[in-house]
């Protein structure tokens, strides 16, 4: 598969501290590690540190979705209860259709680790044929959310007609139906 063959994905830190460099952003990091872990099929990774302002962060998202091409984007940030905590609205405003099961697992997952999950907003929508889903800030939860969705992304991707993502079945098996039989 050529360069120019590989799925875009977008990955968006939201931070105010780490835009202005004041704070090391390990959340991107984490998120591309993890796909570089889990993924086996060519994928080009879009990376962008923003501050928490809804503005921004929506015209981001277009930015990635729309003009890029990104199948998908995984934002990390800004999803507590903080008034700068404002990710779950920009995802909302810019999305046509919402994706709530995402979030529901994720939050099922983060409370059997730490009471404080429920605090946590995580959601994901769809805009246009992209996928965005909002994960939490620290590394380990990123990657307990990640092992929780990351099953059904590829084929949710596959419905919107979009590049094939492969993952590595030794590490994460990607939920597709089986096709049935033509007796």
């Amino acid at each position: 598969m050529s360069r120019s063959d590989a799925a875009k994905i977008g990955i968006v830190t939201v931070s105010d501290r780490a835009s202005r460099g004041e704070y090391e952003d390990l959340g991107g990091p984490a998120i591309a590690s993890y796909l570089n872990e889990v993924l086996t099929s060519a994928f080009e990774e879009i990376a962008c540190v923003i501050p928490d302002d809804r503005r921004l962060i929506e015209e981001t998202f277009r930015e990635l979705c729309v003009k890029e091409g990104c199948c998908l984007v995984v934002t990390t940030g800004g999803t507590g209860p903080s008034a700068r905590d404002v990710t779950p609205e920009a995802t909302e405003a810019v999305c046509d259709r919402l994706m709530p099961g995402f979030g529901e697992l994720m939050r099922k997952v983060s409370l059997e680790k730490v009471p404080t999950a429920i605090l946590s907003r995580q959601t994901a929508g769809l805009l246009g044929n992209s996928l965005i889903v909002n994960l939490p800030g620290k590394p380990k939860a990123i990657a307990e959310c990640l092992d929780a969705v990351f099953p059904a992304i590829p084929y949710c991707i596959d419905l919107m007609d979009g590049p094939r993502l492969e993952t590595d079945p030794k590490r994460i098996e990607a939920f597709r139906p089986k096709k049935k039989s033509s007796i």
